[in-house]
């Protein structure tokens, strides 16, 4: 297993939005986190590399706990990429440039090489005409596919996204999942919280359904969505499907 979440509790304040969470991810795994607005799985996400701090329980990431106080944190947060909603490319730097940042400060990387990995990996999303560009000349869908890219220059070994296509016009959405599916065929460990059902269920190894900051069922797709065992999924799923 590359990450193991054992008893995850996570509170802001008062309001506990993870309540007890248990669940790990295999190697080369994608799975997928469903479930509605507030049910916890951004923040989910976000423990799996300490953006937000663990208020009890332990998240491993390949064999390193985050929770010792000894490891140092930007170390494991290397081997991690993550995709957000919003796309956050620098709007002053070019597409590359956006790219070969990161390795360049966090690899030591040189400039040549960080170009190389740059052009390549653009080529791989589909935007090898685009590496001059600047981020605010292009649809927010090749946006996120840039910032895919970027995250994945570092080379990690596993890749978040967190709801990848929810900000994005609906015509969108299909060349942004598309890069993620050659990933999952390429076997990328993923961790991919999603609204996109369809996606789900044909890229997903196995999808976690979350609901109030619990757990409440996990299994293969074709599990969740044709046969939920539990009340909580088959109403949710009712409404979504």
């Amino acid at each position: 297993m590359i990450i193991e979440v054992s008893d995850l509790h996570k509170s802001f304040g008062k309001n506990e939005v993870l309540a007890g969470i248990d669940c790990s991810v295999d190697e080369s795994e994608v799975v997928c986190v469903i479930g509605p607005s507030g049910s916890g799985k951004s923040t989910l996400l976000r423990c799996l590399n300490l953006l937000e701090e663990i208020t009890s329980g332990e998240v491993v990431i390949d064999g390193s706990s985050l929770t010792d106080r000894r490891i140092r944190i930007d170390d494991v947060r290397a081997e991690i990429g993550m995709v957000f909603q919003q796309f956050n490319l620098f709007p002053h730097k070019t597409v590359i440039e956006n790219i070969m940042l990161a390795p360049m400060k966090v690899r030591d990387l040189n400039r040549e090489s960080a170009r190389a990995r740059g052009k390549a990996l653009l080529e791989k999303v589909g935007l090898a005409e685009k590496e001059n560009a600047y981020p605010g000349s292009l649809s927010g869908g090749q946006q996120q596919r840039v910032a895919i890219a970027r995250a994945l220059a570092m080379e990690p070994k596993i890749m978040l996204f967190d709801e990848p296509t929810s900000s994005l016009d609906p015509e969108l959405v299909g060349e942004v999942l598309a890069v993620m599916k050659d990933l999952a065929q390429e076997g990328m460990t993923m961790v991919v919280v999603t609204h996109e059902m369809g996606f789900a269920r044909e890229v997903g190894d196995r999808v976690l359904f979350l609901d109030g900051g619990v757990l409440v069922e996990q299994g293969p797709p074709e599990k969740i969505f044709d046969d939920p065992q539990e009340e909580r999924t088959r109403a949710f799923l009712n409404k979504v499907l």
